[in-house]
């Protein structure tokens, strides 16, 4: 799955550049991390507590 994600920042950063929307991309690229992360830490800690119960 994460190699979907580099395509995904290819194909905006390639629209962006041509469009002149570089700060939009980097900004929205640090939100996208940081909702990536948030995601993949609630997975975490949702098989946590399936295997408790």
């Amino acid at each position: 799955m994460n190699w979907w994600y580099r395509i995904y920042f290819i194909i905006i950063g390639i629209v962006s550049f041509f469009t002149g929307e570089i700060v939009t991309f980097i900004m929205l690229s640090f939100i996208f991390l940081s909702l990536n992360n948030i995601h993949s830490t609630l997975q975490q800690i949702y098989i946590q507590n399936k295997e408790k119960n």
